[in-house]
């Protein structure tokens, strides 16, 4: 079971870590393709926060959004494979920063091609947030389980 652990452990961290080092090396100046999708993104949010808080919103540079992004994939994805919570907790921040974000179907008519696109990544996002949620719970669990069981009655003699 050991094995199978790791393995799926591994399989699911190689989506991060691929994505990881696939938007490092497209890094660049401009903060690489990512960039150019996210900037007219983080545009709306800012003026429909502006617009619903009432106060006017500093400007954000999505170039350390971008980097962000990387360290977390990285690292999270590192350390989930060793079966770390930690890990698991940054891929957790992670897909909650970046997921409502890339994923804006709801700017989108039901009828539109990019609404069913942006809605099934959305609900794949949404599936692996699930999963970690799964992984941490089951985590948790065990070590109470062995913490109850490490606890041992007196004999008499």
């Amino acid at each position: 079971m050991g094995f199978f652990s790791f393995l799926g452990r591994v399989l699911f961290a190689s989506l991060f870590i691929l994505s990881a080092w696939q938007m490092f090396n497209e890094f660049d100046a401009n903060g690489g393709p990512i960039a150019k999708e996210l900037t007219p993104k983080f545009t709306a949010v800012k003026i429909n926060l502006s617009s619903k808080l009432g106060i006017g919103l500093p400007d954000f540079d999505v170039r350390q959004f971008i980097a962000t992004i990387i360290i977390l994939k990285g690292v999270g994805g590192l350390l989930f494979v060793f079966g770390s919570t930690l890990g698991a907790f940054l891929l957790l921040v992670l897909l909650a920063m970046t997921t409502p974000l890339r994923y804006d179907f709801y700017n989108y008519r039901p009828n539109k091609p990019e609404y069913t696109l942006l809605l099934n990544d959305f609900l794949q996002s949404i599936a692996l947030f699930g999963a970690l949620l799964f992984f941490i719970g089951m985590k948790t669990s065990i070590s109470r389980r062995q913490i109850r069981k490490k606890t041992l009655k007196a004999k008499t003699v």
